[in-house]
């Protein structure tokens, strides 16, 4: 097993871990949550192993439906060990369902499914606010190439497939999610980061209750409680 080594850098979910191998870091997730770009800061017990678990139980199924991942090893219920990865500065978002800042954007009822799923870029940087930009913004920027840009979308929409069939066999809608992508040291682009409901918005398929970081950003009440759920359902339906 990779030795952990040196702290590499701290987000607002997880820290990063230099190895002994430099194609390798270890992950360790944090139960901190943010929200508007870290302005509203909280948190719950547990969550971090939540995410671990979950994200890594959700590559093992993407995996297994031909997406590769950065994922390599789970190694404790907070720790991952994952390819390192240059992480290429764009939030890559798919939505199925307006929601969110799409709503409130282009004064779209929340709830109104879309004809077929619609792809955003942001540009992850901080102190601009991550702010949406476009093919041609990534390609002036040189964040990616048109190759690169082309591969990502198929990686999002491929995702998105996969994932839609993962919950709906849950009763859970995915309304929309958000992904990061990596370079691995060969070259090739794969899935990193996580998938979780950090990342995701997630609905019950009857109810449509919120069961994602909305019950954080919204004072919902049931912070803890639907990311708990969530992974409970995962667990009782695919480990049966």
């Amino acid at each position: 097993m990779a030795e952990k080594k040196e702290l590499l850098y701290e987000g607002k979910a997880k820290k990063v871990y230099a190895t002994d191998d430099p194609n390798l870091c270890i992950f360790e997730y944090k139960d901190d949550a943010t929200a508007f770009n870290g302005i509203k800061k909280g948190s719950f017990e547990g969550k971090g192993e939540i995410n671990n678990q979950m994200a890594n139980f959700i590559f093992r199924l993407l995996e297994k439906k031909g997406i590769k991942t950065h994922m390599v090893e789970e190694l404790s219920k907070r720790e991952t060990l994952v390819k390192k990865v240059d992480i290429i500065p764009l939030e890559v978002i798919v939505r199925n369902i307006a929601a969110g800042s799409f709503s409130k954007r282009y004064g779209v009822e929340e709830g109104t499914p879309f004809k077929e799923p619609t792809l955003e870029f942001s540009y992850k940087n901080d102190e601009l606010g991550d702010p949406l930009i476009n093919d041609y913004h990534a390609l002036a920027l040189g964040i990616a190439t048109r190759e690169d840009i082309k591969t990502i979308a198929n990686i999002a929409f491929s995702v998105n497939d996969a994932l839609k069939e993962i919950f709906k066999n849950i009763g859970i809608k995915l309304v929309d999610f958000k992904i990061e992508v990596g370079r691995t040291a060969e070259g090739e682009i794969v899935l990193a980061d996580e998938i979780s409901p950090d990342t995701c918005r997630l609905w019950d398929a009857e109810t449509n209750k919120k069961l994602d970081k909305d019950q954080f950003r919204r004072d919902l009440g049931e912070f803890a409680e639907v990311y708990h759920e969530v992974w409970a359902r995962l667990n009782d339906y695919y480990k049966k």
